[in-house]
C-alpha cells in the first residue's frame, strides 16, 4: 500500500495535500529523533509516519490509538480504539504523545490534554501538529484552527512545560497551499483539468522559494504549527 503521507510526490492529484503534508513529514522527521522509549500515536489514523519514527528514533515500542468512531482505513487498524473520553492506559503508560492533525478534530482539548499527560511518563513528550489553511474536513467534527499563542496559553493551562512551538510555511507555501485547494477541491469539469496544468509548476515554484517565518510576529502566514511540550518532572 503506498503511502502518500510519507512518497510526497506533486502531482494533480494532490495539489491540495502536497504542501501540508510535506510540512507535516518535515516536522515529523525533525523531531523523531528526540523520541525515545515507548510512543503512543493517538489519533493514529493509518498510522503513516509509524516507519519513519521507529527508522529514526530510540523508539522501543509503537502503539496506534484512534477512536472507535473514526474514519476506515480498510486493512490498517489501530492496537486500541476509545471513547475519546478514557485513553485505555494505566497513568505514565508512554514516554512519548504524538498527536498529527488532531487537535483541530477534539471538541474539548483541555479533556483531550488532561489524558495525555496522564498517560504520559513525568518528563515525557507530547508532540503535536496542526493545520492553519485547510478547508474543512471530516465534518462535522472540525473544530478549530489554532494560533500559536492559542496553543501556548491552553498547553500552560493544563500544567505542560518547555513549550515549543514551530511555523510550518510561509507566505509562499501559504498561497501554493490556497491555491492547491481551489483547483482540486473546487473547480470541477473543465475548467479544474485546465487548472491543474497550469497551478502544478506554479505550486512547486512557490513551495521551493518558501522560507517558514522564525517567530510569530504581526502579519505572519503559516500553513500549520507543529510543536512539542513536556510534562513536568515533580
Amino acid at each position: 500500500m503506498s503511502n502518500s503521507f510519507t512518497n510526497l510526490r506533486l502531482s494533480k492529484n494532490n495539489l491540495e495535500s502536497y504542501i501540508v503534508r510535506s510540512e507535516i513529514f518535515k516536522a515529523v522527521a525533525n523531531t523523531a529523533s528526540f523520541f525515545s522509549g515507548t510512543l503512543l500515536d493517538s489519533g493514529c489514523g493509518s498510522m503513516p509516519y509509524k516507519k519513519l519514527i521507529l527508522s529514526n528514533s530510540a523508539v522501543t515500542n509503537y502503539t496506534g490509538l484512534d477512536i472507535d468512531s473514526s474514519l476506515n482505513y480498510e486493512d490498517i487498524q489501530p492496537d486500541y480504539l476509545w471513547d475519546g473520553k478514557i485513553m485505555p492506559f494505566i497513568d505514565a503508560s508512554f514516554d512519548v504523545v504524538i498527536s498529527t492533525e488532531v487537535l483541530e478534530h477534539v471538541s474539548d482539548p483541555d479533556a483531550y490534554l488532561a489524558e495525555v499527560k496522564r498517560v504520559l511518563k513525568p518528563g515525557g513528550m507530547f508532540f503535536f501538529t496542526v493545520p492553519f489553511l485547510m478547508s474543512l474536513h471530516e465534518v462535522p467534527h472540525d473544530y478549530y484552527r489554532y494560533t500559536p499563542f492559542a496553543l501556548e496559553m491552553i498547553f500552560k493551562r493544563n500544567g505542560f512545560a518547555d513549550i515549543k512551538i514551530k511555523a510550518m510555511g510561509g507566505y509562499h507555501a501559504a498561497m501554493a497551499q490556497m491555491l492547491g485547494l481551489w483547483v482540486n477541491m473546487y473547480l470541477w469539469g473543465k475548467k479544474k483539468k485546465i487548472m491543474r496544468v497550469i497551478a502544478k509548476p506554479i505550486i512547486a515554484y512557490l513551495y521551493k522559494n518558501d522560507k517558514a517565518p522564525a517567530n510569530f510576529k504581526k502579519s505572519t502566514m503559516i500553513v500549520g504549527l507543529s510543536g512539542t511540550v513536556v510534562k513536568p518532572i515533580l
